[in-house]
């Protein structure tokens, strides 16, 4: 991954990460230590599922640029769909708590977006690309 895709799901992942251990604390005070597996399984797949749809993004804006708004909508319907299933599959588990699980999957997601949209608004993206060598091109005007 270069430095600076490896850099984008940084900016994304860490406050992530920490929203999801504060929400683990939280929950651990609230739910006891159930409440507090919850909120860090959620945490992990929110890193999980959120990170390798910005990989599958980036890979695609490089390889096929006409397909990248397409792939982002196809994609986040899809961790949409991935979630539920996961919810639906666990909504009865006693592995750790499906409300506190639920609720700090929420906040993971929207600390996930909110961090993705600043390091994007952050970032210094040409949207024209730099001529390859010192002279400008040819073309057909004169001047």
């Amino acid at each position: 991954m270069p430095s600076n895709d490896a850099r984008n799901l940084a900016q994304a992942a860490v406050p992530t990460a920490a929203v999801g251990v504060l929400a683990a604390v939280v929950s651990g005070v609230v739910a006891g230590g159930k409440g507090a597996i919850g909120a860090l399984v959620a945490m992990v797949i929110v890193i999980l599922f959120m990170g390798i749809g910005l990989y599958v993004l980036q890979r695609t804006a490089r390889s096929m640029p006409q397909l990248f708004q397409m792939m982002g909508l196809m994609l986040y319907a899809a961790q949409l769909l991935l979630l539920f299933i996961f919810m639906a599959l666990f909504k009865h588990t006693t592995l750790f708590n499906p409300r506190a699980f639920a609720i700090a999957l929420v906040v993971a997601t929207l600390t996930w977006i909110a961090a993705q949209t600043r390091a994007h608004m952050k970032a210094k993206i040409l949207y024209v690309e730099p001529e390859k060598s010192g002279k400008p091109e040819k073309t057909g005007h004169s001047s």
